[in-house]
């Protein structure tokens, strides 16, 4: 018969393995219910992990990431949590325009979006969690999956890509008949190109007249640039129209 000592500590050790395979059990039903019953498979995973650990948190504290804490502002508690949705077609500029939202340093090259992008940035009271999601043809049937955490739309449209405005605005309409009530910002970027169309014209082509009076639409003329940050243009008027529309959330 073994001692005690050695049966005491092969019952610790059979309780850590039982505790971990637990772990791993609970985490792939997880993975495998998500999967099944949700329909967005791996692309939002994240995302609803991060909302699952915000619903946990008693009222007050607030759930950061490492990108908060390289945020423009300090750290803080008890702010309302809020969700930008940024979309578009791929190279309409969304990368460009969270970078010099949340950041005004200069960039002489941003790198695709093949698959999603974030950014936080803690404002005003606000904790803003600006989400984009890439705007090639096979992500684009994952945009309706991301709605319903948004509390804003940006949609980027490229004003210089006079080939692809229908299908941008395709795109727009389809997304914009999910959510009726979603404020919408769309952004007619790229204005520092000389043959871009005006926002007037892009609210033409985009058939924005046409929308819903139900709820808030705004078009901006953009230039997500660094040389453009102090002109008419600058994307910083995005930011302090997000901060607004979203404190009267």
């Amino acid at each position: 018969m073994a001692p005690p000592g050695v049966l005491q500590k092969l019952a610790l050790v059979l309780a850590a393995a039982l505790a971990v395979l637990g772990s791993l059990l609970c985490i792939a039903w997880k993975v495998w219910s998500r999967r099944t019953g949700t329909g967005t498979g791996w692309d939002g995973w994240w995302e609803r992990e991060l909302q699952e650990l915000r619903d946990r948190q008693p009222p007050g504290h607030a759930v950061r990431t490492g990108a908060d804490l390289a945020g423009t502002a300090d750290p803080g508690h008890g702010l309302d949590w809020r969700q930008v949705l940024v979309l578009g077609l791929d190279g309409a500029g969304k990368s460009s325009v969270l970078h010099y939202i949340c950041s005004q340093t200069a960039r002489e090259h941003m790198a695709p979006t093949h698959g999603f992008n974030s950014a936080q940035l803690c404002v005003e009271g606000l904790e803003m969690d600006l989400l984009e999601v890439g705007g090639s043809q096979n992500l684009r049937a994952y945009w309706p999956d991301y709605l319903s955490e948004a509390h804003v739309l940006v949609f980027v449209v490229d004003s210089v890509d006079r080939s692809r405005l229908l299908t941008a605005r395709q795109e727009l309409h389809a997304l914009l008949a999910a959510e009726p009530r979603l404020p919408l910002v769309v952004l007619a970027n790229k204005q520092d190109k000389s043959d871009a169309l005006s926002a007037a014209e892009l609210q033409e082509e985009l058939a924005l007249h046409t929308l819903s009076g139900q709820r808030d639409l705004f078009l901006l003329p953009t230039s997500a640039t660094w040389a453009s940050l102090s002109t008419a243009t600058s994307v910083l008027h995005v930011k302090s129209l997000l901060v607004t529309l979203l404190s009267q959330l």
